[in-house]
C-alpha cells in the first residue's frame, strides 16, 4: 500500500507566516479606544472618593495599551514575536541573548543622544524666562528660572521601575510594536531609509498619534513627545525589535526627570 504522507526527511521546511496587517482604520480606531478609555478613567478619577483611580492612571494606560492590541493578535492567532517582542523563556539562553543585545543597543543610542539632549535642554531652560509668559506656558511646564544643581529625582529607583514596566514597555508594545509594524506592512512598497533603518508607511502617523495621546492631560507642551517618538520608532526599525526602544524610552524619561530635578528641583 502506497504511503501518502510526506517523508519528514525530504519535506520542504515550513515557511514562517508573516501576519496580515491590521488596516490603518483599525489601528486608529483602536487608538481612539485606548485614549478614550484613559480619558474616561481620568474624568472618573475626579469624582472617585478613595483616590485609588487617580493614583493609578498610569496602570490603566498600561492595561489598555497591552490588552487592546493583544486582543487583536489573539483573535487572529498571531504571535507577538512578529511585532518585535523577543521570546520570553527564562531557561532559554537565546532569550537572554536577545534581551542583552537589545539592552546594549538601547544603551548605545542613549550614550549618543543624551549628551546632545542635555545641551539642548540647558539652552531651552536659559531661553525660557525670556519668552512672553503666554508662549512660555504653552511650550513648557516650568514657571521659574532655572538654577542648575545636579540632583536625582525623588524615589529614583521606583521611578526607573515604573518607567520600564508601566510606561515604556506598554507604550512601545502599542505604538512601535503593533501600530508601527502593522502600518508599515499595510503598504510594503512605501517607505524611506534613514541612517540604516527602513521607515515604512505610517511611521510619522504613528509618532503623531503617540504625541496626541499625551493630550489626555491637557497641556500643549506634551505634543513635544512627537520628537522622542521619532527616535523610538527609528530605534525599533534599526534594531528589528522592541527591547532597545523600551530601554531608550524608559531611560529618556528618567533622564528628563533628572534634568528637571537638577534645573528646577
Amino acid at each position: 500500500m502506497q504511503r501518502t504522507s510526506a517523508d519528514p526527511r525530504t519535506a520542504a521546511p515550513l515557511q514562517r507566516r508573516t501576519p496580515a496587517p491590521d488596516p490603518p482604520r483599525v489601528l486608529v480606531r483602536t487608538w481612539l479606544l485606548a485614549v478614550g478609555g484613559l480619558a474616561l478613567a481620568k474624568l472618573l478619577s475626579y469624582v472617585e472618593p478613595s483616590g485609588l483611580l487617580a493614583g493609578n492612571l498610569a496602570g490603566v494606560a498600561a492595561f489598555l495599551f497591552i490588552a487592546l492590541p493583544d486582543g487583536r493578535l489573539r483573535a487572529r492567532h498571531d504571535p507577538w514575536a512578529a511585532y518585535g517582542v523577543p521570546r520570553l523563556a527564562p531557561r532559554d539562553p537565546a532569550t537572554w541573548r536577545a534581551l542583552g543585545r537589545g539592552a546594549l543597543q538601547g544603551l548605545l543610542v542613549c550614550a549618543v543622544v543624551f549628551p546632545v539632549f542635555a545641551a539642548l535642554f540647558w539652552l531651552y531652560a536659559e531661553a525660557l524666562p525670556h519668552l512672553p509668559g503666554a508662549i512660555a506656558r504653552v511650550v513648557a511646564p516650568y514657571g521659574i528660572a532655572p538654577r542648575l544643581s545636579a540632583r536625582l529625582p525623588e524615589r529614583v529607583l521606583l521611578l526607573v521601575v515604573v518607567q520600564f514596566l508601566v510606561v515604556a514597555a506598554p507604550e512601545e508594545l502599542f505604538y512601535r510594536g503593533w501600530m508601527q509594524t502593522s502600518w508599515a506592512r499595510s503598504a510594503p512598497e512605501r517607505g524611506v531609509t534613514v541612517l540604516g533603518a527602513r521607515l515604512g508607511a505610517g511611521f510619522l502617523w504613528t509618532q503623531a498619534l503617540f504625541a496626541l495621546g499625551h493630550l489626555v492631560v491637557l497641556e500643549p507642551w506634551r505634543l513635544a513627545t512627537f520628537l522622542p517618538g521619532l527616535l523610538f520608532g527609528w530605534v525599533r526599525e534599526r534594531t528589528g525589535g522592541l527591547v532597545a526602544p523600551v530601554v531608550v524610552h524608559a531611560l529618556a524619561n528618567v533622564f528628563l526627570a533628572t534634568l528637571e530635578a537638577s534645573f528646577y528641583g
